[in-house]
């Protein structure tokens, strides 16, 4: 499921490429979605990711909880850290969090908790994002920062610039192209 970001109102729908639904090759074992107010701006180069653009999306996030969410459930989360996947050439930030109704929530505080409480967790989300797109004739995602996920501070400095570049778009102090503002 995606946010169809160029339809009025923005709604959850079953994700087509070329006219097909599209279903992921491998399973998923953590809850995936997005954080509202953020916008990652394909006019802006990031001098830290490689100088790739973001993705004209809301920024992702992985939620790495015990629980199985349904489609559309709304979260409150602690972000623990960020990946920088770069898919063709953009930026497409990876949020991780968890719920903050998780158990392990109250252990779990940066990204170095996540490896000593989760093990594995990170090397799988990181495999499965530079992995997906194989099965489709694509090359493998690539990703920033040394390849390793950013700590939570950092994480909080993405949240806060693409917050940022998103007031600028509702603003239309940014052209929105083909994004829906409605």
């Amino acid at each position: 499921m995606e946010v169809a970001t160029d339809e009025p109102y923005t709604p959850i729908k079953q994700d087509t490429k070329e006219g097909k639904l599209r279903c992921y090759p491998y399973n998923i074992h953590w809850n995936y979605g997005l954080l509202p107010q953020t916008w990652e701006d394909p006019s802006l180069a990031n001098s830290e990711v490689d100088g790739a653009f973001g993705d004209n999306d809301p920024v992702d996030v992985v939620e790495i909880g015990e629980s199985r969410r349904k489609i559309g459930e709304i979260l409150k989360v602690k972000p623990l850290g960020a990946l920088a996947m770069i898919d063709e050439g953009e930026l497409d930030w990876k949020i991780v969090a968890i719920s903050l109704d998780d158990p392990k929530a109250s252990f779990v505080n940066d990204i170095d908790d996540v490896e000593k409480h989760m093990p594995g967790t990170l090397t799988a989300i990181r495999d499965w994002f530079r992995d997906y797109k194989i099965p489709d004739g694509k090359p493998a995602n690539k990703f920033g920062l040394g390849n390793k996920a950013a700590n939570k501070d950092y994480a909080l400095k993405v949240i806060s610039e693409t917050n940022e570049s998103w007031n600028k778009l509702v603003k239309r102090y940014i052209p929105a192209g083909e994004l829906s503002l409605v």
